[in-house]
């Protein structure tokens, strides 16, 4: 095994993480603070310098293209897979040759696995049995994280999600909905059609605006 932080004499892990959104930076701040050597990786510059400013350089930040990712993730540790396309599936980012060519004992957790998983070989896991293994390396594709935890989650998405479910009670879907642009970008589906346009991409069907269901 590899201590993520390492000891006097010996290097720290490399952890990489691809996806710099709530969930990739989740698990890029408990990297840090277990000392690991982190990168991460995403096509959002922007982004990247707010992690570089919040974060004093603890972190290395890479504008995410695929060269990029096979020189982060081929000499690894630990790779995390933090990719959300909303409405649509993951891109396949990591490829199954790249995995053979990972150190023995390397892990890769796919957190987009709900999404359909960012890596080649990424399929889905529980629980009672969350790994398996590909080539010399480790993979962790359990499609409900937040499960191991489940009282925590359970608060977690009630906060954030009750209110929404307040505003449908009280007003209505269609009215709510026009109230509050967030949650009309839940309205995936009405009356037999397709009305997010990401959904109706991924199933091959048409898609029709929002706004002429709203109205």
């Amino acid at each position: 095994g590899i201590l993520l932080g390492g000891v006097p004499g010996v290097k720290a892990a490399r952890v990489v993480v691809i996806g710099a959104g709530v969930a990739g930076m989740n698990a890029a701040v408990i990297a840090m603070g277990m000392q690991a050597d982190v990168w991460v990786l995403d096509k959002n510059v922007a982004r990247l310098r707010d992690v570089e400013e919040l974060y004093g350089g603890k972190a290395q930040t890479i504008a995410s293209n695929l060269y990029e990712i096979e020189n982060a993730v081929v000499d690894a540790d630990l790779v995390i897979g933090a990719v959300l396309v909303p409405g649509a599936k993951a891109p396949k980012l990591v490829s199954d040759d790249l995995v053979a060519r990972m150190r023995p004992g390397s892990v890769l957790v796919d957190i987009a696995i709900d999404q359909g998983g960012c890596f080649e070989s990424s399929r889905p896991t529980t629980h009672d049995d969350p790994t398996f293994r590909v080539h010399d390396s480790v993979f962790y594709c359990v499609a409900n994280m937040p499960g191991a935890v489940p009282h925590t989650s359970t608060y977690a998405l009630t906060n954030v999600t009750l209110p929404y479910a307040v505003e449908l009670a009280n007003r209505g879907w269609r009215d709510a909905a026009r109230a509050d642009a967030a949650l009309a970008k839940g309205v995936n589906v009405h009356d037999g059609a397709v009305v997010y346009e990401p959904v109706a991409a991924a199933h091959g069907l048409p898609s029709i605006p929002l706004e002429s269901v709203l109205n």
